[in-house]
């Protein structure tokens, strides 16, 4: 019985990777929103300059939802990459194999930051890690217990911030930016404030529940909504990457963290506190069987795009130092294959 799965298996797989070029000739790659601006640049100069192949479709579905959506096997209605403002996690990887996904390559484009923006018209913000997380956070350490989050203003939280009402728009549950927020601000906070040791021990640095009675704002998976709802909102502000302030700086201006504002400078010296890496996810399989994959990809490592000089940093991605981005260029234009022990 055994056997007979495994060959019914094989060939539901020949089966569905023969659909994927008899039924689609278009890439379509999926992922986090703060990936898509340079997914799309790319996309566009693909078709621009490659005439033979359509030009790719990219959804903004956030770097969870683009995951689930890769990882539901392989054939024609699965998509070919996706994007991810985080690194894959292990049990993800492990759910790609289970559903016949075995063969990944991980591309690593370059670095961003985490931008905390306003309304350009407002005096200027200057926050630290502890003033994001206890904003944030849905309990807070209140006469040596964890209780509700009192903090409606950010004046309440911290005298020297404005008397403004409590206000971000930030990501949803599915996002990338979110989990990467969470990581470098939340947890990095309750793990060395003594007020949560005191209360929680060797678990604060775990705590991360994020408030829902209304300062924070779950806002999509579209940070351009997020930038149209600042320049309205002038009490609100909102979390995205450094791609959308270098885009809309002449309607939004960044808080700086921790003394340091989010510029290009700062967060490519890692001087800008809330900086994160940046990928896409191939999915093997589908090479040689979907027009133009190797291609685009081919594309998107190149000089050109991701380069010092490349044309997605004019849009805000900061680059990968030149060795670094040599051997990942490598990697990826020979689909080496993502292991679990790559993601350790």
């Amino acid at each position: 019985m055994k056997s007979i799965k495994k060959v019914a298996l094989a060939a539901a797989l020949v089966l569905s990777l023969a659909g994927v070029a008899e039924a689609r000739d278009q890439i379509r790659i999926v992922g986090s929103s703060t990936v898509y601006p340079f997914s799309s640049a790319v996309a566009e100069e693909f078709g621009a300059t490659n005439k033979q192949f359509k030009s790719p479709v990219v959804e903004s579905t956030g770097s969870g939802g683009g995951h689930k959506l890769f990882y539901a096997g392989v054939g024609p209605d699965t998509p070919d990459i996706t994007n991810s403002s985080r690194r894959m996690k292990v049990e993800e990887l492990e759910t790609n194999a289970k559903n016949g996904v075995t063969d990944i390559t991980e591309a690593k484009i370059g670095f961003d930051g985490i931008v905390i923006a306003q309304n350009i018209g407002n005096g200027d913000m200057n926050l630290t890690l502890k003033d994001l997380a206890l904003a944030v956070l849905e309990e807070v350490p209140v006469d040596g217990k964890l209780a509700p989050n009192p903090y409606k203003t950010w004046k309440q939280l911290n005298p020297s911030l404005p008397d403004r009402k409590i206000v971000i728009y930030g990501p949803p549950a599915t996002s990338g930016t979110r989990d990467a927020f969470i990581e470098m601000v939340v947890e990095k906070f309750t793990g060395k404030d003594e007020t949560f040791k005191a209360v929680l021990g060797k678990d604060a640095a775990q705590y991360k529940k994020i408030r829902q009675d209304g300062p924070y704002v779950p806002a999509g998976e579209n940070d351009n909504l997020i930038v149209q709802k600042l320049t309205k909102d002038t009490e609100a502000v909102g979390i995205f990457g450094y791609s959308f302030l270098a885009e809309n700086k002449d309607r939004i201006k960044g808080c700086t963290v921790e003394g340091n504002p989010p510029t290009f400078d700062n967060i490519s010296s890692a001087k800008y506190p809330i900086s994160r890496a940046l990928y896409f996810y191939v999915k093997d399989a589908h090479i040689g069987k979907i027009p133009g994959l190797k291609e685009y990809v081919d594309l998107f490592m190149s000089e050109k795009m991701i380069g010092d000089a490349g044309y997605l940093k004019t849009i805000g991605l900061i680059p990968l130092p030149a060795a670094e981005r040599e051997k990942v260029r490598k990697d990826v234009t020979g689909f080496k294959k993502l292991t679990a022990e790559d993601l350790k």
